[in-house]
């Protein structure tokens, strides 16, 4: 349904003196992806690697410096795809719950102002709220006439569901979601998107920090670093048979639910660099345990294994004659992404 071929932003800060060289933010720099019809996608990976940025990217809220983005294999742009059909067929939804929202519009309002801009009646439109605040379990009765204030955080959430619902997309993009909510809560909006995507044939774009909940949600799991995509597949490949180093460190961060399991040294130290000046090569290496010299000569390109053709990682260790002690010999091919998720 979507695919994405090296999308990249830049974005230009000071420079450090006068006259001097122009500085910039690598945020997202050649992430490419794919998003079959039905399934999940789920993107994980610390503060600043570029989540939201591709989110905003894909929804055209920013534009991006260079790459291609294709729904339904209709490139966006030019003769292809506009971007008010684009976002006919694919919506977001925001971490904020509360800025999301029109404070001076009442609920039902704030969701029929989609349609109504894209030209249906006022009424017909009125009517479409009521019903998509049904279907995320709220009672349009109760709760349509209300302003977002008046409402909780999961109540509010619901809306904004409901919101990017309302021009019946194909794709949602949710950005943290989840996130600012209570667990009880969590748990019973986790259940109502998997209902939703069940009921209404949606695929998800979901990002998230908590990695318990992508894999409880996904189908495929992306992993990004400092703006780049370090692995990608199926999410059991990726939970259970990890490849990239950065990939571990995040999975053995996870706290244990077992009470005798106590973890003493951190899976992994240090700060991600600055994306104003990230490391040459693998942009990992100045944090991994692994790196060597070809690490800092050599970006590693993400690379496939024979035994699972739809998971890669961008590790020096994991492409074959790549000059690291680590390199498997054999088995391994390249393969250019978005393929790997086809």
């Amino acid at each position: 349904m979507l695919t994405v071929t090296n999308l990249r932003k830049y974005f230009p800060v000071r420079a450090q003196a006068l006259g001097g060289p122009k500085v910039v933010v690598q945020a997202v720099d050649g992430v490419s992806f794919s998003i079959a019809q039905g399934d999940t996608l789920g993107i994980v990976g610390e503060s600043g690697c570029g989540k939201s940025t591709t989110a905003r990217l894909l929804m055209q809220l920013i534009e991006p410096d260079a790459g291609e983005i294709r729904f339904d294999g209709r490139k966006l742009g030019g003769s292809g795809m506009s971007i008010r059909e684009l976002r006919r067929n694919m919506q977001m939804v925001f971490q904020d719950s509360y800025a999301s929202l029109n404070p001076r519009l009442a609920v039902q309002d704030s969701i029929a102002f989609g349609p109504r801009t894209h030209g249906m009646s006022a009424q017909a439109a009125r009517a479409k709220a009521r019903e998509l605040l049904g279907l995320v379990n709220l009672d349009p009765d109760q709760f349509g006439p209300r302003y977002p204030h008046e409402l909780s955080g999961g109540q509010r959430q619901r809306v904004n569901f409901a919101r990017a619902l309302a021009l019946e997309p194909r794709l949602v993009i949710l950005d943290e979601a989840v996130s600012a909510l209570d667990k009880s809560i969590e748990a019973q909006v986790l259940n109502l998107l998997m209902d939703l995507k069940a009921n209404l044939g949606l695929t998800y774009l979901f990002i998230s920090h908590d990695l318990s909940v992508v894999q409880y949600v996904s189908d495929h799991v992306l992993v990004m670093y400092l703006g780049k995509v370090v692995e990608v597949g199926p999410v059991d490949d990726v939970y259970h048979r990890a490849r990239h180093p950065y990939t571990v460190a995040l999975l053995n961060s996870r706290p244990s639910m077992d009470p005798d399991v106590h973890v003493e040294q951190p899976p992994l130290a240090g700060d991600p660099p600055s994306p104003i000046g990230p490391p040459s090569g693998c942009r990992f290496r100045t944090r991994c345990a692994f790196a060597e010299e070809v690490c800092a000569r050599a970006e590693p390109a993400l690379t496939v294994q024979d035994t699972s053709p739809a998971h890669a990682a961008a590790c020096h260790m994991v492409i074959p004659g790549s000059g690291h002690s680590r390199a498997v010999q054999q088995g391994a091919s390249h393969v250019p992404p978005p393929a790997s998720l086809a």
